[in-house]
């Protein structure tokens, strides 16, 4: 029986085709995609994101566990800030991609996909022989992600924190219509900024009927459009571009792995570098009509199979077939032409650079 989000109710009033994901029930669109998507690009757009797990860690060797388990250097972080980075297992390859989240010296949140929830708090728990307190809180809480280029302006109605003065990738714990201790994160997926705030799952209803009952132009949007807005900043997605199979070096990631501490995986990691890797993340559009999907074969000019897609869309703002997939290194560069298997044809499209939107 998949769980439900404390804003269940909430997707059912405002019409939305639900289905399971993850071990829950959660809106996939209300609207359409291409209505939700354009409407974040352009306004704000409030997801419902309850089902990534959050997990609290905390202790005297906290700092230490923490370090240990994520390849990013939490010696970064002070208190406020947060921070990507990834799980490794001990061949390299990542359990999962995820953000820590420092509250102080000694106490950390751990937000992780939600199909990897028990995974990773299992893994966590397996390699804590420094006595540090572990809880996976996700079902006492609800997270919202409130994200378009107004959306600070909808959410400063009922906060008194100062939203322009909290940079990207900080966060302050506060205030918001009359709630207590709620989250609010300069975070996000979708490349057009915006905040995901975390709340004890009581305050679900309230926080929801503040964010609608403004006449700001707000809409619910769903899964389905977090997944286009995320592809086309060519953001990695855990079970696309991410996997145990997958080490970060090979997804492009290797700027949240630091190599001057001690971490899970990092045997793995050094003899990558040492031979290279073989196979890269690229991004690619398409030159003619067609629309690329997950699995379809990428081929070079000679015909020849040289990887495969991992993502794909037909992107609402570009207007273009545009994807992510794993390439032999030798046919990763930019620029290079390649060729995706779309129903027995062969569509041209170009390795460029991501993201591939731009404001």
């Amino acid at each position: 029986m998949d769980r439900k989000t404390p804003f269940h109710a909430f997707h059912q009033k405002f019409d939305a085709k639900l289905v399971s994901f993850a071990g829950y029930t959660m809106p996939i669109q209300y609207k359409g995609v291409n209505f939700e998507h354009n409407h974040v690009r352009n306004h704000v757009g409030v997801f419902d994101v309850s089902h990534m797990a959050q997990i609290l860690i905390s202790g005297i060797k906290a700092f230490d566990l923490v370090q240990y388990v994520t390849t990013n250097d939490i010696g970064n972080l002070i208190d406020g800030k947060v921070q990507y980075s990834c799980m490794l297992n001990e061949n390299g390859g990542v359990i999962d991609d995820l953000l820590v989240y420092r509250f102080s010296a000694n106490s950390y949140m751990l937000v992780v996909n939600a199909a990897n929830a028990e995974k990773d708090f299992n893994w966590i728990c397996a390699h804590n022989n420094m006595d540090a307190k572990i809880i996976n809180v996700t079902q006492d809480r609800g997270l919202l992600a409130v994200q378009g280029p107004i959306s600070s302006r909808l959410l400063q109605r009922f906060t008194d924190i100062n939203l322009q003065n909290l940079p990207y990738y900080t966060f302050q714990v506060g205030q918001f219509a009359g709630c207590e201790d709620v989250i609010f994160s300069n975070t996000g997926y979708t490349g057009s900024g915006g905040f995901e705030l975390y709340f004890k799952k009581e305050f679900a209803a309230i926080i929801w009927n503040a964010l609608f009952s403004t006449n700001e132009f707000v809409e619910p949007i769903g899964l389905a459009a977090r997944d286009t807005l995320r592809l086309e900043m060519g953001y990695c997605l855990y079970g696309n571009e991410l996997s145990d199979e997958i080490t970060p070096l090979e997804a492009g990631l290797s700027w949240i792995v630091k190599m001057n501490k001690n971490f899970l995986g990092q045997d793995s990691l050094t003899q990558q570098i040492e031979k290279g890797v073989n196979k890269c993340l690229i991004g690619f559009c398409l030159e003619e009509k067609g629309v690329p999907r997950k699995d379809y074969e990428i081929y070079n000019s000679k015909n020849v199979k040289i990887g495969i897609v991992t993502s794909g869309t037909m992107s609402p703002s570009i207007k273009k077939g545009l994807g992510m997939g794993y390439v032999m290194r030798s046919d990763s560069h930019i620029g290079n032409s390649i060729f995706i298997g779309i129903r027995g044809k062969k569509i041209k499209a170009t390795i460029v650079k991501r993201p591939f939107y731009e404001k």
